[in-house]
């Protein structure tokens, strides 16, 4: 295994390194041992990765003699939900872990919001470390401390801001993901280059290729910058009272999304964001803020990636408009009722627009619908 790249996220008495490379699962067991020895570790993963990865990771555990126990939940974004954080906050209690004891979450950003949540509250709270075995939660989940479920009356409504203890990237984990998971992760990515730095995105133009192909040394320079940038936004806003809602773009729109389809395999979560950064831009663009011809770059480079990017690319039919747009209401960014959106001048140049009109929204979903 060749030495892991390091992003450290600089929060004083909570700061954490994120470690990127190959193997890093099955060296997990001597890395754990050596940060919390004598501790017992509560193992939180899917169906999906406990079929493909689990097994890497309990190997190491069990050859430094780490005690462990394991819960594994049914794979999709309908985890995300009081039962299954119920049965997680059981799990812990019945498994006898105790408060100095840590959380793994092994899994995608389904597992590692819901992981993170219960050990927010467990004994009322516990230590917790990522352990991301999908893009979406390598680049963007699996950093910053957001953790929580969704609720019917939205998505991410009910949480806690918990940082973890330590994040381990294993690259190895992306070459088992399906095309389309690996798709939906990448949409996280371009968000980056779209939010402020377009040399990023002009990067990703020119590599998309070999990344998807698995080059394995541009896969480590596309996870680790946007690690950089998701630190960057969390350490000038941890709470997101500020800048970090700039992490949301396309975000609104693709919840609202989400909502509408039930948070299921429909629509996975980072093909909301695709078509939400695409309807972003067209909107800024419609407002006369951004350059139209910026939507179209942006859905060109997003469409030869694999993703959706109109509304007409999602399977089924979608409810009414206003079911939209009473989604979109919901919105955690919403103040006072007033519709905050993260808008676009430019290719890396995104800004939050608090007071948007909703009759604006409306009236461009309507013709989005038809396009």
């Amino acid at each position: 295994m060749t030495e892991p790249s390091r992003v450290h996220v600089p929060l004083g008495e909570r700061a954490y390194d994120i470690e990127i490379g190959a193997g890093l699962l099955d060296a997990a067991g001597a890395r754990l041992r050596a940060m919390f020895p004598g501790r017992r570790f509560g193992i939180v993963t899917d169906t999906e990765v406990a079929r493909t990865q689990l097994p890497r990771l309990l190997a190491g555990l069990d050859r430094e003699g780490l005690g462990h126990a394991e819960i594994v939940l049914p794979n999709g974004e309908a985890s995300k939900s009081f039962a299954r954080l119920g049965e997680v906050v059981d799990f812990i209690l019945a498994a006898r872990l105790e408060r100095g004891d840590l959380i793994v979450a092994l899994g995608g950003g389904v597992i590692g919001d819901l992981a993170g949540f219960a050990a927010a509250i467990a004994r009322r709270g516990m230590n917790f470390i990522q352990m991301p075995t999908t893009l979406l939660a390598q680049v963007d989940s699996s950093v910053g401390g957001k953790t929580g479920i969704n609720s019917p009356h939205g998505k991410n409504l009910v949480g806690a801001f918990h940082q973890p203890r330590l994040v381990l990237a294993d690259l190895d984990a992306l070459a088992t993901l399906p095309a389309r998971q690996f798709a939906a992760g990448y949409a996280e990515v371009v968000k980056y280059g779209l939010i402020d730095d377009a040399p990023f995105y002009h990067w990703l133009e020119a590599n998309r290729t070999a990344i998807f192909s698995g080059d394995m040394a541009r896969r480590a320079e596309m996870v680790a910058r946007c690690c950089a940038a998701k630190t960057r936004f969390v350490l000038a806003d941890e709470k997101e009272t500020g800048v970090r809602a700039l992490l949301n773009l396309g975000h609104t729109f693709g919840h609202a999304l989400e909502a509408a389809t039930g948070y299921s395999d429909r629509l996975l979560h980072g093909e909301g964001v695709a078509i939400g950064m695409v309807l972003a831009h067209g909107f800024s663009a419609r407002l006369g803020l951004a350059p139209g011809q910026d939507t179209g770059r942006i859905a060109q480079h997003l469409v030869a990636a694999g993703l959706p990017t109109r509304l007409a690319d999602i399977p089924g039919e979608l409810p009414p408009t206003d079911v939209l747009m009473a989604a979109i209401a919901q919105d955690k960014k919403v103040v006072r009722g007033a519709l905050t959106f993260i808008l676009t001048r430019g290719i890396g140049e995104a800004f939050i627009e608090r007071n948007v009109e909703a009759a604006a929204v409306r009236d461009y979903l309507e013709d989005m619908r038809r396009a």
